[in-house]
């Protein structure tokens, strides 16, 4: 983009890739206030919200409508895979249908499909018809219909499929309202987090990004998108992906 981005720039999600593409977004950017958001109050994190909390996303809101500063970006960079912590039961990618569990399903619907949606919800009032604004939301490639070869990972490709349905639908209503904001879907690529850790023998190392790179990517497909392009399911690389 030609002109400087300036304004508030939210990153919503405090793992590996949330805190490269705030750092990116610091270095490269430094007309942005760049506030990175987590579950909870911790090292480098700026603001707290719990995007499966209604009371959270509602404190979230009301500090966005205080803010002096116009929203200009925001990027949800949360996502479930697997869990063992805490006296929850496990979730792990389901090998064959005998695998499926309900509360795998609801736990990976709520955090990959309904968080990115609710957090749209929560930062839509402070947005404005005639300025710019770009909505980002890490999807993933095997939440792809059409790229699905492998099956399995029932939980979670479900999840991410329906994210892209819900913020698809998103974009075409925000195409009407305000006619200057990006809503887009980024596959980050397999990157070396501790949502891909257990599964990174199956990757060759040339595949595997650090977080770093990552966010660089994805700062640079993001950057070279407008209104044009909102709705669009892109790769790191910025190439399409199919539905």
């Amino acid at each position: 983009m030609s002109m400087p981005w300036s304004g508030r720039a939210l990153v919503v999600g405090a793992g590996g890739i949330g805190r490269a593409l705030a750092s990116s977004l610091r270095m490269n950017h430094p007309q942005l206030e760049v506030t990175l958001c987590g579950r909870e109050l911790a090292a480098g994190i700026d603001w707290s919200v719990d995007l499966e909390s209604p009371p959270s996303l509602e404190a979230f809101q009301q500090k966005l409508i205080a803010d002096s500063l116009p929203l200009r970006l925001v990027i949800n960079a949360t996502g479930l895979l697997h869990r063992a912590d805490g006296d929850a039961p496990a979730i792990t990618p389901e090998k064959r249908l005998q695998q499926v569990d309900l509360h795998a399903l609801n736990a990976c619907f709520a955090v990959n499909a309904a968080a990115p949606l609710l957090l749209a919800k929560a930062i839509e009032p402070c947005l404005e018809r005639s300025r710019p604004f770009h909505y980002a939301s890490l999807s993933a490639r095997v939440g792809s219909i059409t790229d699905n070869r492998s099956g399995g990972w029932y939980a979670y490709r479900g999840a991410k499929a329906a994210q892209n349905m819900y913020l698809k639908t998103l974009s075409l209503e925000w195409a009407r309202r305000f006619p200057q904001a990006t809503v887009l879907l980024l596959h980050p690529g397999t990157t070396d987090t501790a949502l891909s850790k257990p599964f990174q023998s199956f990757v060759r190392p040339e595949s595997l990004f650090s977080p770093e790179r990552a966010a660089g990517h994805l700062l640079e497909v993001l950057m070279n998108q407008g209104p044009d392009q909102s709705g669009s399911f892109l790769a790191w690389d910025g190439q399409p992906i199919p539905w």
